[in-house]
């Protein structure tokens, strides 16, 4: 079973929960980082828990949510092995994955319709790295 850890702050909050339940009843294992309110909270906090939790190999993707998506993105990719790509449409979600072998998706809560960001977030967990040419450039992100 698939393990996508999933954290968001405040402004996220609403946008996370329904995530999670959508990958329960997909029959993914959630491990669900916070927050756990609409309180405000600082999203660097969130992202980068979400991130250690997919680069340590505790869970197999992650998804991070704040009201843009930007801020949590930005804080994601600070860890090392993190590759969090931000999208606003099923083709970038798609070519995060097939190119970028993005290991983690960001979305933004205050900026994304609800059925779309759950259609994003089926379309990256189904996408395959196509690997290829892009695996010379997804290892020199790595190296960075």
């Amino acid at each position: 079973m698939i393990t996508v850890a999933i954290a968001s702050d405040h402004g996220g909050y609403e946008l996370k929960e329904m995530i999670a339940g959508f990958l329960e009843s997909m029959d993914y294992r959630v491990m669900d980082l916070g927050t756990n309110s609409p309180e405000s909270v600082d999203y660097p906090e969130y992202g980068k828990k979400c991130a250690e939790a997919v680069a340590s190999g505790q869970a197999d993707r992650g998804i991070v949510v704040c009201g843009s998506g930007i801020g949590i993105s930005i804080a994601a990719n600070k860890v090392k092995g993190i590759r969090c790509a931000l999208c606003t449409s099923l083709e970038m979600a798609e070519l995060s994955r097939r190119h970028n072998d993005a290991n983690m998706l960001a979305l933004g809560g205050r900026t994304t319709e609800i059925t779309l960001a759950l259609n994003i977030v089926k379309k990256w967990l189904v996408t395959p790295f196509d690997g290829d040419r892009h695996e010379r450039r997804v290892n020199q992100l790595n190296e960075m």
